[in-house]
């Protein structure tokens, strides 16, 4: 059974997965077109980070940043390479939203890259209702980011 609990961010195993996520974002992306968020940015106020474990071994991540109370953004999507492909991204991305409609946000967004490596990650968001729209908050448009979004 897969948990999903509130993460602060301060296990080692945890630190290792995102600098895994960093390290294959600039690997794929130019450093312009990277924007996933380090550690101690996933720590502000603003944003909300989870961890899904199953037996305490660390399957994958997520996190919501409010830009408004009705308004949020997915980041730091990331499963562990061992538990790809067994519901881990499905289970979390359920939670956030579960957690977002209680939080009274009514539309959720996403950046995510335009490259072949991202196929993977914007066929999960379409097949969950996601649709491509343009930038969003802060982001300018961008030939190698795709943005989403879904209202809830």
């Amino acid at each position: 059974m897969i948990e999903i609990q509130r993460d602060p961010l301060t296990s080692q195993d945890i630190q290792d997965l995102l600098n895994e996520h960093l390290a294959d974002m600039y690997a794929t992306s130019p450093p312009e077109s990277v924007h996933a968020l380090d550690i101690e940015r996933l720590k502000a106020p603003d944003i909300v980070f989870w961890s899904a474990r199953q037996g305490g071994q660390l399957l994958g991540c997520i996190a919501l940043k409010h830009h408004t109370a009705a308004m949020a953004e997915i980041k730091s999507m990331r499963t562990a390479k061992a538990a790809r492909g067994k519901g881990v991204a499905k289970a979390l991305l359920a939670h956030l939203e579960q957690f977002a409609t209680a939080e009274g946000v009514s539309m959720l967004y996403l950046e995510t890259g335009a490259e072949p490596y991202f196929t993977a990650a914007r066929q999960l968001y379409l097949s969950h209702g996601y649709q491509v729209c343009g930038p969003f908050a802060d982001y300018q448009p961008d030939p190698l980011s795709v943005f989403m979004q879904k209202a809830l």
